[in-house]
């Protein structure tokens, strides 16, 4: 039941080879003997009171969703009303959300069940899940390593087949990174394409939620499902939902693929080796390569560290120990509320940014460094623009190293330079995915990322079906998942 696609869960539900309980109580069972540090709350009774229901539906003959009785993991800053919400942070340790994120609603209304929620880095900010303020996470292809971040702990539930399917959240790598580590599918849509109504903002200029699955049939299923339009988030696309997968073909003949020249060097050499053979595989498909540059790439690292920080500056100010979250019990007045409530609830990274980005919004810096940043940027998306006009797609490594140790990396600069891959598509906005591509010498996973304009989500899935279809990476298992059935 574990190794079964989504697609084929759900078919042998509707079959009534499964009931929703078996499959809900397996998965349930499975999660609470996790010992990753993937999870940070099981959601064992909603779970099992929806899947009755499923049940009690089906034997009525009613028409059932696409992913019924398919269990979901989400990250835990996503809002289900009711469920504890805390953004791996002290501060929301005891919050109930009041109300439901957009997208748990339409995994909702086709049938998915909310098994858990997922571990993170405190408010989105990490890259290795170490950030957690109650837990780190351990990669389950080797539980020394990371499994990446913010949205580690979705990765490694899929990737330890806690779940088929889980969403995490992408502000700057945050879904694309940890899925290479953890040898999944990760995918950032296209801004706006997913609503981010219910998601805790971090930097609502980059943030979107992602899914995460172990095959590429399972993904286009659920990010089909997710990508409507919601009226309740104003930076929503409204366009009509698309069906990715009636666009699987796996037919990429024709296709031209750039090859960013300029962002190749340093790269570990496993990753390296694997690279050229993702190419070449997809050059057997009929793919042709064209060499591109994005000169201003380089600098979308110091970009995205004054622009994220800056927004995040602004959007956790509603932490404030008054509202929502806990309020410290040593304080006498007003102003002691905001600082001691704050110094006892955010964890060090997470003041460092709201720092960093309190300060570049300042009299006397914004000119220097934010107003700077965003001209930047703008760059950034016309070399995004020059590079579309000669190739359909753009190809590189999601990463430039697999996981590494926890611990091993100390140096906050080093840390950010995990994402210097992704961060470009959150910075344009456009479509990008993680395809597992095989493995180091050392049996890590690695990922390969594919990104194309903005709304063409279903043609890089296609790339990913494409080579999907030549590999045989999607069969192999962690060997921390133990004996699977």
């Amino acid at each position: 039941m574990f190794t079964l696609p989504a697609t084929e869960l759900t078919k042998k539900f509707k079959s009534k080879e499964l009931t929703a309980k078996e499959i809900v109580t397996a998965f349930l069972k499975r999660c609470k003997e996790e010992n990753l540090g993937a999870l940070l709350s099981i959601l064992e009774k909603t779970a099992l009171a929806k899947a009755a229901l499923l049940d009690e539906r089906l034997a009525k003959g009613e028409v059932l969703g696409s992913l019924a009785a398919v269990p979901v993991i989400v990250k835990d800053n996503i809002m289900i009303q009711g469920e504890t919400l805390t953004c791996g942070s002290k501060f929301l340790e005891d919050y109930k959300a009041t109300y439901t994120a957009t997208v748990v609603k339409k995994l909702e209304d086709e049938g998915a069940i909310i098994i858990a929620k997922a571990n993170m880095d405190e408010f989105a900010m990490g890259s290795s899940t170490e950030k957690s303020a109650f837990k780190p996470c351990n990669n389950p292809w080797n539980e020394k390593c990371t499994p990446g971040g913010s949205s580690g702990g979705s990765a490694a539930a899929v990737a330890a087949r806690l779940a088929p399917l889980s969403l995490g959240s992408d502000t700057g790598g945050s879904v694309r990174q940890p899925a290479a580590f953890c040898g999944i599918y990760g995918f950032k849509p296209t801004y706006g394409r997913i609503s981010r109504y219910g998601l805790v903002a971090f930097a609502s200029s980059l943030d979107q939620i992602g899914p995460f699955s172990t095959n590429i049939d399972d993904l286009a299923l659920i990010s089909s499902v997710i990508n409507k339009p919601c009226l309740q988030d104003s930076t929503s696309i409204q366009e009509p939902p698309e069906d990715y997968s009636a666009s699987l073909s796996g037919e990429i003949k024709g296709l031209k693929i750039g090859v960013p020249t300029d962002m190749l060097e340093g790269l570990h050499p496993d990753i390296k080796t694997s690279y050229d053979t993702f190419l070449e595989t997809l050059k057997k498909k009929g793919a042709t390569t064209v060499p591109i540059t994005l000169p201003n790439n380089k600098y979308s690292v110091p970009v995205y560290y004054i622009l994220a920080p800056a927004e995040a500056s602004t959007n956790l100010a509603r932490f404030d120990g008054i509202r929502y979250t806990k309020r410290s019990k040593c304080a006498k007045n007003l102003n002691e509320v905001y600082e001691l409530s704050r110094t006892e609830g955010f964890g060090p990274e997470v003041v460092n940014r709201i720092l960093l980005g309190t300060y570049v919004l300042s009299a006397g810096y914004q000119d220097a460094y934010y107003r700077k940043a965003q001209k930047v940027r703008s760059l950034i998306c016309k070399d995004y623009d020059t590079a579309f006009q000669q190739c359909d797609v753009i190809a590189f490594p999601t990463t430039p190293a697999p996981a590494f140790v926890h611990g091993s990396i100390t140096d906050p600069l080093t840390m950010y330079k995990q994402d210097i891959f992704t961060i470009s598509a959150n910075m344009a906005g456009l479509p990008s995915l993680s395809i597992p591509a095989g493995f180091t010498k050392d049996g890590l996973p690695i990922g390969m990322q594919v990104q194309a304009r903005q709304m063409d989500d279903g043609l890089v899935m296609n790339v990913a079906k494409a080579f999907e279809l030549e590999t045989e990476h999607f069969s192999k298992i962690p060997a921390s998942c133990g004996e699977l059935k």
